[in-house]
C-alpha cells in the first residue's frame, strides 16, 4: 500500500470513528431523550444500579455514555475518537 494509500486508510479509520460514534450510542439506545426501555443501554444501567446499591454512579461508564448520547460528544472526545480512528486505520495497512 503506497503513501495514497496509507493516507486513504487514515483518514477513513477516522471519519469512520467520529461520525460512527454517535449513531452507535443512539443504536444501542443511549439518546437524546433517555436510555431506550428494554435496550441494550437499559441493561447497562440495570446492571450498574444493581452494583451500586439502587443508583447509577455519576462519572461512570452509563452516566458518560448517556450524556454524549443526550448532548452529542465534545470536541476533545471528537478529536480522541478521531485518532483512535486513524491509528486504526493505519493498522490496517498492515493486513493482508
Amino acid at each position: 500500500m503506497g503513501l495514497v494509500g496509507t493516507a486513504a486508510a487514515v483518514v477513513g479509520g477516522a471519519v469512520v470513528a467520529a461520525v460512527g460514534a454517535p449513531v452507535v450510542l443512539g443504536a444501542i439506545g443511549f439518546t437524546s431523550a433517555g436510555i431506550a426501555a428494554g435496550s441494550y443501554a437499559a441493561g447497562m444501567m440495570s446492571t450498574a444500579a444493581i452494583a451500586n446499591g439502587g443508583g447509577v454512579a455519576a462519572g461512570g461508564t452509563v452516566a458518560l455514555l448517556q450524556a454524549a448520547g443526550a448532548a452529542g460528544l465534545s470536541g476533545a472526545a471528537t478529536a480522541a475518537l478521531a485518532g483512535a480512528g486513524a491509528a486504526v486505520g493505519w493498522l490496517t495497512r498492515f493486513i493482508r
